[in-house]
Order: structure tokens, then sequence, then C-alpha cells
């Protein structure tokens, strides 16, 4: 089994970096780049096509994947191939890819248009419905005071898991594509991501989900493959393509490994409290929640004169911190424990950095 996950991250990785070069001759040909200017500090030209690769690379991963475990290659041995528990599976995989297909064709129209908050948020729904008729959705939510789930065994009612469901979905693409404002950010967040859920799935979780293990191991090696390109000074900008396809992917990969909410929320915690944060100030100021401008975390860290890199790597290790937490705390109460504790750092985070600067909130 070590082969086997080590071949499918290895092959996203390789697809990425094979394709990734591709990504960048298109958006140079296409002119979908970003300059330096207003709220943009990189410096020289730089394709944001990047997310079209990331969307490629593990979509053909998980393609190769389900031909194997559907037996439509019998010249290969597929007898090493992790038993698939549940028979609804194959369809939360190919929803998966759809979903992810969607968000990666309108990103690029996105990149290439400029869209208004309204049809992104328009696109992160139909999203969402995408996820929600394949079988990924919210169902069941583990009681942190007890055993069993919130609403008892049958889970939530079945008119509040749609609701649920496409906030859910809303609210990961939304803080993901917020995030995406340095080089390598997102990329090396979703890298650690990956491999904690990974872990999680394949050595913690009893018994093991080492069939869906897959997805988010196929995603690692994508991630770490983009981050050759993407880490500071980047050749290639994910844009929009790459930010609502990640978006969308980890929010149904939090569902489909088993509803892992909690995992999410701590490895995540940060860049949601960020989203919350920015929200909350916009609308206290008059400010369009949609509009584009300095004021996320890491921008305004930016402008207070952190380097870049620092500032990236602070937030890869504060993610992994508190991601790896859930893999040395398997109690519910600690668990929560340790959300209320992110939420009070992240907090104190936010309030020095929310103090005067150089930075224009209105911008």
């Amino acid at each position: 089994m070590t082969v086997f996950y080590l071949s499918i991250l290895l092959a996203g990785l390789i697809l990425t970096i094979i394709l990734t070069p591709v990504s960048v001759w298109l958006g140079v040909r296409l002119g979908l780049v970003d300059r330096p200017g207003e709220r943009r500090k990189h410096t020289g030209v730089v394709p944001r096509t990047g997310g079209l690769a990331l969307f490629a690379a593990f979509t053909l991963t998980v393609i190769a994947l389900l031909l194997l475990m559907a037996g439509a290659l019998p010249q290969l041995d597929a007898s090493w191939l992790p038993p698939q528990n549940d028979p609804k599976e194959s369809r939360r995989f190919i929803a998966l890819l759809i979903g992810g297909a969607f968000c990666a064709l309108a990103g690029f129209l996105d990149d290439r248009y400029e869209f208004s908050s309204g049809p992104q948020y328009v696109i992160q729904a139909v999203a969402g419905l995408i996820a929600i008729a394949g079988l990924i959705f919210i169902k069941h939510v583990n009681n942190p005071f007890a055993s069993g789930f919130l609403f008892g065994p049958d889970g939530f009612p079945w008119w509040l898991v749609g609701p649920l469901t496409l906030f859910w979905f809303m609210g990961m693409m939304n803080t993901v594509n917020f995030l995406d404002g340095l080089n390598g950010l997102v990329a090396g967040v979703t890298v650690i991501f990956c491999a904690i859920l990974s872990i999680h799935m394949i050595f913690i979780i009893k018994p093991p989900q080492l069939s869906v293990a897959v997805l988010p191991v196929a995603l690692l090696g994508v991630g770490v493959g983009f981050l050759f390109f993407n880490f500071a000074p980047a050749r290639v900008f994910m844009g929009s393509s790459g930010s609502y396809f990640l978006g969308f992917a980890l929010a149904a990969l939090g569902i489909i490994g088993g509803a892992r909410l909690a995992t999410v929320l701590l490895i995540l915690g940060l860049p949601i409290l960020d989203v919350v944060w920015l929200i909350y100030s916009r609308l206290r100021r008059g400010v369009s929640v949609g509009q584009g401008g300095r004021d996320h975390l890491h921008l305004r860290l930016r402008d207070k004169g952190l380097e870049e890199r620092t500032i990236v790597v602070g937030y890869w290790a504060f993610c992994a911190l508190f991601g790896g937490l859930t893999l040395l705390v398997d109690d519910r109460l600690y668990k929560l424990v340790a959300l209320i504790g992110l939420a009070i750092v992240g907090l104190l985070v936010l309030l020095w950095a929310a103090r005067p600067s150089t930075w224009s909130e209105d911008r």
C-alpha cells in the first residue's frame, strides 16, 4: 500500500510539473497575466492560469484510478488496489471531478472577464449543488460532548442538509479565494491540508478509508508540484481557476473523508477567521464584502513590513500546528477546546494586524 500511495503522489506531482509550463504558455498567449500595481506587489508579468494545470493534473490522476478500480484495464493486476467499502463511492468521485471541472472553467472565465461578486456567488452555489447531486453533503457531525452525532443517529434533518452544505462549499471557496494573495500561500496550505487528511484516512480512522484516501494523496502531489512554480518569486499564479477548484476540492474532501469537519476547521482556522473578520470589518465600514482590497490578514502583515516568505511560512506553520493536533488528540471535547484556543490566538493576531498601518481601508 505504501508503494501504491507513493505512486499516486508521484503521478500528481509529475503531471503538474509537466502541465504547469503549458498553462504558463497559455496564459501568456491569451494575455491572462498580472502586472505589478494597485494591490499587486509582485515584480514582472506573471500568468494567472496555473489553476488549469492544478485541475488537469488532479483530474487525470483520479480518472486513471477510477479506470483501474472499475477494471477497465484488465491487463494490469488490480488486486493491490484498496477495496471500496461504499458502493456510492464512485458517484462521489465523479461528482468531485464534474464539480472541479465546472469550477476550473468558471474560474478561467472569471480570470478573462473579471466577474463581480454576484456571479462569483452563483458559481459557488452551483458548485455546491453539483456536490449535493453527487451525494457529497453534510448529514452527520460528531457530538463534541458525548458519543454519537448531533441531532441523533439520523443526523441533520433533510431540510437543513442542503443549506448547510451550500454554506460549507461557498464558505470554503471564498476562504481559499480570499487567501490567494501571496506566492505559494494557498498551494502550501493545500499541501498541509491533504497531508493531514491523508494520514487521518489511512492511519487514524477505524476502519481506515483506504480507497477514499487516494483523493487527498493525489491532490497532495499536485500541490507539491505546483509549489515549484508558485513559491516566491512565482513564475505563475493559480488565478480564479485554481482558487475556485481548490476551494471546491477541499470542501468536498472534508465531507468525503468521513465529515472530518473539525479537522478541516483546525487546519484552515486562521484563514476562515480572517474571512469572518473581513466580512465584519467591511460591513461595519459600509464597504462591499466582495470588492478587492488590502485588508486581508496576509496583505496587512505585508504592509506592516513583514517579508512575503516569512508570512507564507508562518501561515503554513500555524495551519500545520493546529492541524497536527487532530492527529494527536482523539477526544472530541479536546478538539473543541483546541478550536476555541485557535479562535483566541487567531483573534489576537487579527486584532494586532488591524492596528492602524500604511494601508488604505477603502482601497
